[in-house]
């Protein structure tokens, strides 16, 4: 009996983008050197099926992920991310990977309007780096944290926050490291305005009402590329 893309919560519509199931599966696939007609006649699927799998935000049942498990040679915990809690880059490396510098206007775009980032801090203990909430606002970078929290140590330095992307499916990322000062922002209608940007609360919780800008000097990145992976061009 074939799979057929359903309606509802199992799957999303055409305008969202690809599952990190879909991006396993078609990783695998690539792998074995296998095509998605080949892969349905293993699981018992239709063409059709697999490539909604690989191109939509999808839930397959569970009795589905075991055949396709099966005709991929693989587990249920590899396809669906049993290793979620680990941390990123455990795959190997990509074949023909190239490592890309990237210009400001990519930075920027990458960095895009907010995101979890890490900010380098150097304290009396010693230099730290700490993962906080950001946004993009003006071609600066804020973030909040409480007066007494590591993070406000950037404000009144020279400090450096980056942001990076690990795609483990296909063993490449990219990287953007911005460097300038950092200050506390105290004026009132300044503040507002970085209230109103917010996306969401930071996740740590508690009273973290502290809004830090870091305006970059130096903006930098980096991109791992291989070639045959889904949605790299590169130059030749």
């Amino acid at each position: 009996m074939s799979e057929q893309p359903q309606t509802g919560h199992g799957f999303l519509g055409s305008g969202h983008p690809k599952g990190d199931i879909g991006r396993r599966v078609a990783a695998r696939r690539q792998q074995l050197g296998l095509s998605r007609e080949d892969v349905a006649l293993r699981a018992g699927s239709a063409p059709g099926y697999i490539e909604y799998l690989e191109e939509k935000t999808a839930t397959p049942g569970m009795g589905f992920l075991l055949r396709l498990a099966d005709a991929l040679e693989t587990t249920v915990t590899a396809l669906t991310g049993g290793g979620a809690e680990l941390a990123p880059g455990i795959g190997v490396a990509g074949e023909r990977a190239e490592l890309a510098e990237l210009g400001t206007d990519q930075c920027w775009a990458l960095l895009g309007t907010h995101g979890v980032g890490r900010v380098a801090v150097v304290t009396a203990q010693g230099p730290a780096i700490l993962p906080v909430n950001y946004l993009v606002s003006e071609d600066r970078i804020a973030f909040r944290t409480s007066p007494d929290a590591v993070p406000a140590e950037a404000a009144g330095t020279e400090t450096a926050f980056e942001v990076d992307h690990i795609d483990d499916a296909f063993s490449q990322g990219w990287s953007v490291l911005a460097v300038g000062g950092a200050r506390a922002v105290t004026d009132e209608e300044a503040v507002a305005r970085l209230e109103g940007q917010a996306y969401s609360a930071p996740w740590a919780g508690g009273d973290r009402n502290l809004w830090i800008v870091l305006t970059p000097e130096r903006l930098t990145g980096r991109r791992i590329l291989v070639r045959g992976a889904p949605g790299q061009d590169l130059p030749h």
